[in-house]
């Protein structure tokens, strides 16, 4: 399923030791640890060697081009927490022609105190879109309540 969230004004946001910056090249094992970790085995990454080539691949505009300007990482303790991973277009051809977000994900240890959203919020100033499963409810949940709609079913 795609959706997708028109412009509006950021909200105001923040979540207490939580410290937002744009990702780097420098970021990929970490953020590789990250992917594999948040998500359930297979689900994402079959392997950490596959989390870390897709995440390779991402900064290596496999999936479209990275856009550092939207993207961002989230730190709590120097420990990498949570990350939005936006490209300017997705290469798929039942995307929107916008930007749209590839990954947001949040470490395990840290879901439900409001990264999530405080990453979304960064690009709310803009029109971008996203994939999700139609049976993700918490995912759904999220987007809804951070305004996105259906445009499309994409799965």
């Amino acid at each position: 399923m795609i959706l997708i969230r028109h412009s509006g004004a950021p909200q105001p946001l923040a979540v207490p030791g939580v410290v937002l910056r744009p990702p780097a090249v420098a970021d990929t094992v970490e953020l590789a640890r990250l992917y594999f970790d948040a998500y359930d085995p297979g689900t994402a990454a079959e392997t950490e060697q596959d989390a870390l080539d897709d995440i390779q691949l991402t900064f290596d505009d496999g999936y479209g081009v990275l856009t550092p300007a939207l993207s961002r990482l989230a730190w709590y303790d120097d420990k990498l927490v949570g990350a939005l991973l936006v490209v300017e277009r997705a290469p798929w051809p039942d995307t929107p022609d916008c930007p749209f977000i590839i990954e947001l994900f949040t470490a395990r240890t840290h879901r439900h105190l409001g990264i999530a959203r405080l990453l979304l919020n960064h690009c709310a100033d803009v029109t971008v879109a996203l994939r999700v499963e139609a049976n993700n409810l918490p995912a759904l949940t999220l987007y809804r309540s951070a305004g996105f709609e259906s445009v499309a079913d994409g799965n």
